[in-house]
């Protein structure tokens, strides 16, 4: 019981200097140079699309016959696998854009 004790309390001890003697790190990002290309909802897509990744994501997805069918599954993906906060509202115009767009 006494190791126990003694135990709790190092690691109490050791948790709380750490947590004082931490400093903040700070970075640079690059600026952003990728941008999504011009077309219909495009307001849409970046309110939606951009808090989570570059418009390089998109471009780099490969060549697809049913672009519709593609984009539909992968804005589908991004909310429930990834949880994406895309209003349904939303939904059609993201992938009408990306069907029309990419």
């Amino acid at each position: 019981m006494q190791r126990t004790v003694l135990l709790a309390a190092s690691l109490a001890l050791t948790t709380g200097l750490t947590a004082v003697t931490a400093a903040p790190v700070n970075y640079q990002l690059p600026d952003e140079v990728a941008a999504f290309k011009a077309g219909p909802n495009l307001e849409v897509v970046q309110g939606n699309c951009s808090a989570c990744h570059s418009a390089d994501y998109v471009k780099t997805q490969p060549p697809m016959k049913d672009k519709k069918g593609f984009w539909q599954a992968e804005v589908t993906k991004m909310i429930k696998v990834y949880g994406a906060p895309i209003d349904d509202a939303d939904v059609g115009k993201i992938v009408d854009y990306l069907a029309a767009t990419y």
